[in-house]
């Protein structure tokens, strides 16, 4: 759990970018399958660019957050790791506080 509250400290509080591409992993996606996610998700609001996408991939990747599953047609397949699965549901716990607070507005 050390290990997890270093992720946490280092992630928190994180992007919306970064939130909803880690969230899009909780399934099996490429890089161009999150961009498509995430744009329905959020009605077209967000269009995550490819330089976006591959740079938090790699960033994420090399932290422990996601891991290639596997490669098809010359496309790295991601899935989130347990450790981001801890990162997404602590991030998510913030945003339901703050979510909260505003609603008191």
């Amino acid at each position: 759990m050390a290990d997890c509250e270093a992720l946490i400290k280092n992630y928190l509080p994180m992007t919306e970018q970064g939130f909803l591409l880690l969230n899009s992993l909780c399934q099996e996606r490429h890089g161009y399958g999150i961009m498509q996610h995430v744009h329905e998700l959020t009605d077209g609001r967000i269009n995550l660019g490819s330089g976006t996408v591959y740079t938090m991939l790699y960033k994420m990747e090399n932290d422990g957050l996601i891991h290639t599953v596997r490669e098809e047609d010359r496309r790295k397949i991601y899935h989130i790791t347990k450790e981001g699965r801890i990162v997404l549901q602590a991030e998510a716990k913030r945003l339901c506080q703050l979510a909260e607070i505003a609603a008191q507005i």
